[in-house]
């Protein structure tokens, strides 16, 4: 890290220095802010950066007698677009999706976030509404750090993508088929899914049918056991070795006809060695997903659009919005949407698990190089469709059943860009992710940052 700036330090490495008082967060802060306006330009994470109020906010943080008992104490995060900050209107990832009113207070993990002493330094590009695995608006594409000809995924890629360059060191999201975890195999991030009902979402009838939680995206495993513990409302994780595990290992896809590349492939393997090096056991454990399941996922996504279009101008929203808006009608009026079928498959997830004496389950995180940047919002419904079934089939499953997974980096795919592997454990092991993640981050150093 350049001793001359904080940029690039991690939220542990800040908190800490400005609780010892080694440096103060409005120097921080004023050192992202200026990495901001020097590289967003070319990435377009940001749809809003806060920066006179930003700072009077790190002020205040400085100000603070109690900045001992701060956990995040002048830490410059990001927030996701669709999550409320007060002062801001909350935009969905489209003028036509915006909230037209101001939020008047923050969305609960923003004030969670705000109160262990971070400052929220932005929000973050999404695609409209939060559908895609990429993230374009109106404006153009928002571009991967490590290479601006790639997307960094979606929904979360703003966030991603400022953390990836090291705009901030964490950026909250959200993920609903995997819109945290694909955006961090796409930006070599750290990027955990909580379980169901463990940080809170408040999204109203915006949750997707409860498919969509909140967590963080960060570059350290230690930052992300911080975030969550902050986003969850515990003490900060403290994270132990591991007792030895017994981890599924499978390449199946959950989309029928879609299979890993050979780098993915490859990914696994090496996680599957380190995960040996470590101690634990490893066997084949491929899951089954029904086509049943497929359907049902498939059907919530649209419906869950259909149920977030409601108050909005249709003509207002991109074709593909539309397109998956009226599939969404179509498919909650034949009453495809049904909460017993997510409820059977999370049952049938968390038996798959005791059934087969397992602990955690490994998959690849994708199953090929992040697509192109292109504006897709002027592109095809089904190309759309396909672009993000054929890179990304790995995360939702784990929503639809409401179980924890992480994605964790273990290195670079022949191109150039990132490799990750998706861990995935039953309800409560939240904890036990991270340490492994852990593992492979002691085992295996990831390179934290891409140099735009």
């Amino acid at each position: 890290m350049d001793t001359t700036t904080w940029v690039g330090a991690t939220a542990k490495q800040i908190a800490r220095a400005v609780r010892r008082g080694d440096t103060n967060a409005t120097q921080v802060v004023a050192d992202h802010l200026e990495q901001i306006a020097i590289s967003d330009p070319a990435l377009g994470a940001f749809r809003v950066v806060r920066g006179g109020e930003a700072i009077t906010e790190a002020e205040k943080v400085d100000e603070q007698e109690d900045l001992a008992n701060l956990p995040l104490a002048g830490v410059p995060v990001a927030v996701k677009e669709n999550t409320a900050v007060a002062g801001l209107p909350t935009w969905h990832g489209s003028a036509g999706a915006r909230t037209r009113e101001v939020a008047e207070e923050d969305h609960e993990v923003v004030r969670r976030l705000r109160g262990a002493g971070a400052v929220v330094v932005g929000v973050t590009k999404m695609p409209e509404m939060g559908l895609w695995a990429v993230t374009d608006d109106e404006n153009g594409p928002t571009r991967n750090p490590w290479d601006l000809e790639r997307t960094p995924g979606g929904s979360s890629g703003g966030s991603a993508a400022a953390v990836a360059a090291g705009l901030v060191p964490m950026a909250q999201g959200n993920d609903g088929l995997g819109s945290i975890r694909i955006p961090a195999a796409c930006c070599g991030l750290v990027g955990l899914k909580p379980g169901r009902g463990v940080v809170p979402v408040d999204f109203g009838d915006k949750d997707w049918f409860g498919l969509v939680e909140n967590g963080v995206l960060t570059t350290t495993v230690a930052d992300a056991a911080l975030g969550f513990s902050v986003l969850a409302g515990t003490a900060p994780a403290k994270l132990v070795e591991p007792a030895k595990l017994r981890v599924g290992v499978s390449l199946r896809s959950p989309i029928s006809g879609v299979k890993p590349d050979e780098p993915n492939v490859s990914a696994v393997s090496k996680a599957s060695k380190l995960l040996v090096d470590a101690g634990h056991d490893t066997v084949h454990a491929d899951p089954r997903y029904p086509t049943g399941v497929q359907l049902g996922v498939l059907a919530t996504w649209f419906a869950g659009a259909y149920k977030n279009s409601e108050g909005l101008d249709l003509r207002g929203l991109q074709p593909r919005t539309r397109r998956h808006i009226g599939l969404g009608r179509a498919v909650t009026r034949a009453g495809l949407v049904r909460e017993s079928q997510r409820a059977a498959w999370r049952e049938r997830s968390i038996r798959f698990f005791a059934d087969r004496n397992l602990d955690l389950l490994l998959t690849p995180a994708l199953a090929a190089s992040p697509p192109p940047a292109l504006q897709y919002s002027s592109i095809a419904w089904s190309t759309n469709m396909q672009a993000n079934a054929r890179y990304a089939p790995y995360c939702a499953p784990w929503n639809f059943a409401g179980l924890p997974a992480i994605v964790v980096p273990v290195g670079f795919r022949p191109d150039g860009l990132p490799l990750a592997v998706q861990l995935v454990g039953p309800p409560d092991s939240e904890l036990l992710l991270l340490s492994v993640a852990g593992q492979f981050e002691v085992q295996n150093p990831w390179q934290r940052h891409a140099l735009v």
